[in-house]
């Protein structure tokens, strides 16, 4: 671990979660000079940003607020586009989230003065290890605190209870997900959900109270008809929202949480080598993916579609891992730039009470499509 120089000016990545906030309040009893820097990556609305940071500033701490949606939109258009997914089908929302922090943030860091970064994320978890990887290879000059390895932060919060009460009394504006006994970590591409109760695998998925989305019982009656368009690879409209990544995943979101298509409640490999439940919303992702996938089904050819699969494996597992600027992750983006990057057309999706099914598509390309009754139904042709 890189340790902090001194007194040095501290950038803390400030999510509004319990454990971010005590971790501000430490460095403020420890009058260590501080900038909480809040992100906008679309985890909630900008007025809960504004009393996060309004919290902040009563308490005499600096702050800013930085608007990156259009940085994890770009990420998230990437984890469609690759189709970088962990076990079960995870589609790495909280990897990408640490990657757009990190990219986007610690040059910020630098240039504001602060000599070294820190960040509420438990010690000896993923996150943990995905800011340190990031940060030695995105801004190796600054260090680094990890707060829950110090034992002197440990002293002073020895378990979320005592961190919960510190943040009351500091009158600190907590995210509505975060307490005592669970967790939640949004952006625009999806949410995490952990709780002592949910990491038992015993505990029934039912038992989660879902952020943004609906369980299917409790979605419209009706079913709704959503068209995707693709160009080069990507997603160039939902429904008329035009090609802005934000717009897009924005509306894709609302269509598929309103409609029950979000879940995933995987048992996940861990970059430590364990093995944790993970529940997860990304009702936008799980919506354009059965897009994409019946684009990739007609556009590529037997040996390029398994060739796609086994890139796209590469990719889930550096996007978990934080080895996404690394070399092998490189190549496997350049290998598959290669074999979607003219790929387009629209497919038309119904979407209802937690069902996705295709209705009709074009491609933008040839096709080679072989039939039979089209043919007089005594032949292929």
């Amino acid at each position: 671990m890189r340790q902090a120089n001194g007194n040095a000016r501290v950038g803390l990545f400030q999510s509004g979660g319990l454990s971010a906030l005590a971790v501000g309040v430490w460095l403020h009893e420890r009058s260590t000079p501080t900038r909480h820097y809040i992100a906008d990556i679309g985890q909630s609305e900008r007025a809960e940003m504004d009393a996060l940071a309004s919290s902040l500033r009563r308490s005499g701490d600096d702050v800013v607020v930085i608007d990156l949606r259009s940085s994890i939109a770009a990420v998230a258009s990437d984890l469609l586009r690759y189709r970088a997914r962990h076990d079960g089908g995870y589609w790495n929302t909280t990897g990408a989230a640490r990657f757009v922090l990190v990219s986007e943030l610690t040059p910020r860091m630098r240039a504001d003065g602060c000599r070294t970064f820190t960040h509420g994320c438990v010690g000896g978890g993923n996150d943990q290890r995905r800011f340190a990887r990031y940060g030695a290879q995105v801004a190796p000059e600054l260090s680094l605190i990890e707060p829950w390895t110090d034992p002197q932060a440990l002293e002073r919060f020895p378990d979320r209870e005592a961190m919960l009460a510190a943040v009351a009394e500091h009158g600190l504006h907590l995210d509505p997900g975060s307490g005592a006994g669970r967790s939640t970590d949004a952006n625009l591409a999806g949410i995490s959900h952990e709780s002592a109760e949910l990491e038992d695998l015993e505990t029934p998925v039912t038992r989660l109270q879902p952020r943004w989305s609906n369980w299917p019982g409790q979605s419209p009656a009706e079913p709704e008809t959503v068209t995707v368009t693709f160009l080069d690879g990507r997603v160039a409209d939902v429904n008329g929202s035009g090609p802005d990544p934000v717009e897009w995943m924005t509306l894709a979101n609302e269509i598929g949480a309103r409609h029950g298509i979000w879940l995933r409640d995987v048992v996940e490999r861990r970059i430590i080598g364990t093995v944790c439940r993970g529940i997860y919303e990304a009702p936008g992702l799980e919506l354009l993916e059965r897009a994409w996938t019946r684009i990739l089904q007609a556009s590529l050819d037997a040996a390029g579609r398994e060739l796609y699969d086994r890139l796209a494996a590469v990719l889930g597992a550096a996007m978990y891992e934080a080895r996404w600027l690394e070399p092998a992750a490189h190549a496997a983006r350049d290998g598959i730039d290669r074999l979607v990057g003219e790929v387009g057309g629209s497919v038309t999706l119904s979407v209802h009470r937690g069902l996705v099914q295709v209705e009709r598509m074009k491609a933008a390309g040839p096709v080679v499509q072989q039939t039979r009754f089209g043919s007089g139904g005594n032949r292929w042709s």
